[in-house]
């Protein structure tokens, strides 16, 4: 295990050593980060709509996993999300991540939340992530 995989283990979002985390898998896929999440009824809330906190966590994550797959080390600096809709514990979504540009120790990404029964976007993200010096 590499000291950057060491380092995630504990992640809310990824971790595989936090049980009480989401565990979700990310992986790349032609230069986007890719992954899928289900809510379940205790990541809501309002009844039934999931929490807009774990929204912004798991699309917070899928660009920060892009950076992490690449083997960087890098901390969100900056983060702006757009909620389009509201999603329903229990729908499955797409989660994408992908570069926008980087340079220097600049690395600006965006990333989306489409569910996977309607294909409409839920959420959408622009961050800046600084890589550590």
């Amino acid at each position: 295990m590499n000291e950057l995989q060491a380092d995630g283990n504990n992640c809310f979002v990824c971790g595989r050593g936090n049980s009480r985390g989401l565990k979700l898998v990310f992986r790349i896929e032609n230069e986007l980060c890719r992954s899928e999440f289900t809510p379940a009824a205790h990541h809501c809330g309002y009844n039934g709509v999931t929490h807009g906190g774990i929204i912004f966590s798991v699309l917070d994550d899928v660009m920060a996993n892009w950076i992490f797959l690449k083997g960087i080390r890098a901390f969100t600096a900056k983060c702006d999300i757009r909620y389009r809709d509201s999603l329903p514990t229990g729908i499955t979504v797409a989660l994408e991540g992908r570069c926008i540009k980087q340079r220097g120790r600049l690395i600006v990404m965006q990333g989306s939340m489409i569910r996977t029964d309607t294909n409409e976007l839920v959420a959408e993200t622009q961050a800046s992530f600084m890589v550590a010096a």
